[in-house]
Formats: C-alpha cells, structure tokens, sequence
C-alpha cells in the first residue's frame, strides 16, 4: 500500500454512523461514486459522475445494450423513409415524469433540441436537419437533408452528453446555461432537498415508472429497481472509502485505487472485480486556443517525450494485466482498433528533441496553468506524472490543486490562462466510447465546436467524415487508420494509456454489472 493511503485509515475505521433499520437497510443502497456531484446537469457537462447520476433521473429513446447496439428504450417503434431523410418515432404509451405530468412529444423535440447542440453526434444531425417536430402527443418528426444512419446510436449512446428526456420547461434552457430544475421520467428521482454538494446525492425510487418487458441490458431492456433509495456518500479519501466498505457503512465503491485492492480482497465480506471489461483510456487535454499549446509542435513534443508507462504504473500498479501502453487513440481489442500513426508513442522517449520542439515554437518561459483535481485519483495520479515530464521538456508549470467540480466549471472557460483560463486538464474516456468515431466526443478536432480544448484538424474531420460515410467494415477500417494517423500528428489530446479499474461491494450485495457505467437496476441487498 503507498503512504497516500495510509493516511486516515485508523480515524476512518473508528467512524461511527446511525444505525439503519434491518428492513430500511435492504431497501437503501449506500454508493461511494468516484467523485462529487458538483453539478446536476448532463447536457451541459460531460463528468462522467454527473452522466451517471443522470441515468438514474431521466430516461433516453435509445439505449445501447451489452453488444453496443442501440435498442428501443421509450420509444415503441421508429420508421425510417426509404431515402433515408424522415424519422419518425412513437413514444410508449403511460410514461410520465415524476412531476406526475406525462412525457409528450414535444417534450422529446425540446430536449433533442438542447443536446444536439452540445453533443458532437447530435451537432452532426443539427447540421444536416431540415425540421424536428412534434405531429401529436405521442409522436415526432425528424427530417434530414442528408441521410444519417448512425442516428439510433447517438440517441442511445453512454458517453456524455446522452440524450436525456427532459419536460419542455426545462430542455428550454440555453444549452450553455445549467438547468436549476432535476425532474425526469427514469427509474429514480432526485432529492434535491437532500443534496448537499461534496457530501451526498440521494435518489428515490419513482413509482409511476414503468419499465420496459425485455430483461436490462445495460441501457436498454427493463430498468426494474429493487431498492427504494440509492444514497451517493462522497469520500474523497480512498482510505476512508476502503474502510467504510468493510465495515458495513456502505455497499458499493465505484472505483476503488490499485493500491487499497489487495486490502479489500482479504476481506471476505467484500467483492472485488473489474468495473468495465472494456477500460479506459487515460487523456490529457490541452487547450488549442491559447499558447503554447496552440502549437502543433509543443502538443507532438509531449506525445514523444511521454512514457505511458510511467503513467500506468501510477496510476494502476504494476499488474501488467491491468494496463497497456496505447500508440492510439482507440480501444484496443475492438475490431477496429488501429495503431497507423502511432510510431510516435513507440519506443525510446525522445526528451531532447522534444525541448528542441518546444523550443522552436517561440515558448515563452510563461507557466502554464495545470488544473489537477485532487479528489480524483485517476486524475491526480495524470497530474503528478506530467507535472514532472514538461519540467523534462522545458516548460514551467502553475500546478492548481483543485477539486473535480471546480475542473468540471473552469475548463469550460475559452479565457487565457492569465484570465481564469487553463492550459491543460486531465480526464479519460470509457473503452465503449472509443472503439470507433461515433460517440467519441474527444476526438472531434471541429475547433470552437470541438469538446473542451477546441482543437482544429481538417485531416482529423476529413477521417471521420470517411468513417460515416463508409459502406463496409475495409472502408471503416480505413477511415480508421486516417483518423489516428491524423490525431497522432495534431494531437487532439495526449492519450495517456489502457487501463483497467476496479470496483468493490459488499458480499450480501447483488446484481453488480460490469459495464461502462454504474447500473443500479436489478441490484438488490439480502
């Protein structure tokens, strides 16, 4: 165990907590999340914390299953015109939000609306929409001036922004602006009066939900709950975290640190196991408007001084079978996976020809502003690990201990750094994300559409382009192969490797998926 987790152990073993009642016990599920929701809005952000919360509360068209593949989810049936132009889609009977009031279709056109302004799938479709209306309370229209078939994909994807289903009232708030008001028709309602920022979240199980006759799979299927209460208990200290599990105080740790593993599994009230088969590639953005960043050659000096490994041992340990060095920006083990372009992240590190990079680019000595959670460990440990490499490069760096929430607000800001701005964040992607270029909102490289960071690449765009419009898997393979060879040379972000995560629950806890996100349906406690 490292020193970093030694730390409180002993004043965490002696908390005492209220005791639950047997009967109120089962019926709350108590979850340690992997960081705080600091935020309840799922299309203005894309925290994967907030994306998860957010799929207890509102509900989607779509959703993926366990093959990737974009099921009914509110929907009844979808009809799509022979010239590929005119969707129309019809919402289950007796759906209704948890203000009592029924989803409608124009509640669908709304929120469409809303998220296909944020998300680099729905911009996609904006682009290419010629109207997007309601034709009575229970069915839309949406036509297109260009075909789009991937379109059942974007509205039943995972990764941020999702397409949530929200009342009118709310999808009519500015995309750019956070919503005040948390009413969905998912399986759970939010309890704002019992949301306290950096301490709890607590969902309740909504009664006028009715969930679909298919068994779940993951975001798709019947979303039966089998608590009434779900109670988010935010514990930025992994230590504290590890001994409130085994002491019973909670039941389930999203994302338990390597370190603290070895530990829970020698406990034999606990589970341990990986969260999502599929991993995680770790990323670290850089913000393209602003100097030195705006410079190709500084953010390709990184990708060749950068050692990967350094990254994953950090963060992961040294079980090899949990992490890999990634010369990509795709999920490796996915049938399209691809290494073109990615000499660059192979083999020796280059440091001093990466100083001569940053050198050439007129780099003015200027610190640059590294924003770095620190209540997220898989951040943190991405920090502390390049804080160290652009010291190797030449580059001075403002190190600002933060807290995710505060990442999550800043890194939206297009400001210079010398005005509240940022130079670079830290963050990583789910495997189900970037195993092609549909849902991989990082990989947009669209400039000022672009995901935070704004990066600008033609070639990357052109790739992407060929990839959608690809007739066949060599075609997609091929447009594959142009997006990472581009990516490598522009350098949307810095992939910092694969890896694998762990997740930890109670023994008398059961129904945990392994999935790309946390699915609260169907787990129960005995």
């Amino acid at each position: 165990m490292s020193r970093r987790c030694v730390f409180g152990i002993g004043a965490a073993l002696a908390l005492a907590r209220p005791a639950l009642s047997q009967g109120a016990a089962a019926r709350t599920l108590r979850f340690v999340p992997q960081a705080n929701l600091a935020n309840f809005d799922p299309i203005w952000g894309t925290q994967f914390v907030v994306r998860n919360a957010a799929a207890l509360v509102w509900d989607t068209l779509f959703g993926v299953d366990t093959n990737l593949m974009p099921q009914h989810q509110m929907l009844e049936a979808h009809e799509v015109s022979p010239d590929g132009l005119t969707w129309s889609f019809r919402l289950r009977p007796g759906l209704r939000f948890h203000d009592d009031t029924p989803v409608l279709a124009k509640d669908c056109v709304a929120s469409l609306a809303r998220w296909s302004a944020r998300d680099p799938m729905g911009q996609m479709v904006r682009a290419i929409q010629q109207e997007l209306v309601a034709v009575d309370d229970r069915s839309f229209r949406w036509v297109l001036r260009r075909p789009y078939p991937k379109l059942p994909l974007a509205l039943g994807k995972t990764n941020g922004p999702c397409a949530f289903i929200m009342p009118e009232r709310i999808a009519s708030t500015d995309p750019f602006q956070q919503i005040t008001e948390y009413v969905g028709s998912g399986p759970m309602r939010f309890l704002r009066g019992e949301w306290v920022p950096g301490a709890k979240a607590v969902f309740e199980r909504f009664p006028g939900y009715v969930p679909r006759d298919e068994p779940a799979a993951w975001l798709a299927g019947g979303k039966r709950m089998a608590v009434d209460r779900v109670e988010w208990t935010i514990m930025a200290d992994p230590a504290t975290a590890a001994a409130a599990l085994q002491n019973g105080e909670v039941d389930w740790w999203e994302n338990p640190i390597a370190d603290l593993v070895p530990l829970l599994r020698r406990n034999r009230q606990v589970v341990v196991d990986i969260a999502d088969p599929l991993g995680n590639i770790g990323a670290l953005r850089m913000n393209c408007l602003h100097p030195p960043f705006n410079d190709a050659r500084v953010r390709r000096a990184l990708l060749m001084a950068m050692d990967q490994e350094d990254y994953m041992r950090a963060l992961v340990g040294d079980d090899t079978g949990m992490w890999k060095r990634l010369p990509s920006f795709f999920t490796p083990g996915t049938p399209l996976y691809t290494e073109a372009g990615g000499e660059i992240l192979k083999g020796p590190r280059r440091i001093e020809e990466a100083r001569r990079l940053v050198a050439a680019s007129g780099y003015d000595g200027a610190p640059i502003v590294m924003l770095v959670a620190q209540d997220v460990a898989i951040v943190k440990t991405q920090g502390d690990v390049t804080a160290d490499l652009l010291g190797k490069i030449g580059i001075k760096v403002d190190y600002v201990a933060t807290d995710w929430g505060t990442v999550g607000t800043r890194r939206a800001s297009k400001e210079p750094p010398s005005r509240g701005g940022w130079n670079i964040f830290f963050s990583w992607f789910g495997g189900a994300d970037c195993a092609t270029p549909a849902s991989y909102t990082a990989l947009r490289a669209n400039g000022e559409g672009a995901w935070f960071g704004w990066p600008s690449s033609e070639a990357v765009e052109a790739g992407r382009d060929a990839w959608f419009a690809a007739a066949d898997p060599a075609a997609e393979k091929a447009a594959m192969d142009r997006v990472n060879t581009a990516a490598m040379s522009d350098v949307p972000f810095a992939p910092t490797g694969f890896f694998l995560a762990h997740q930890a629950w109670r023994r008398n806890v059961s129904g945990v998926q392994k999935a790309p996100l946390p699915l609260f349906w169907g787990v129960s406690k005995g």
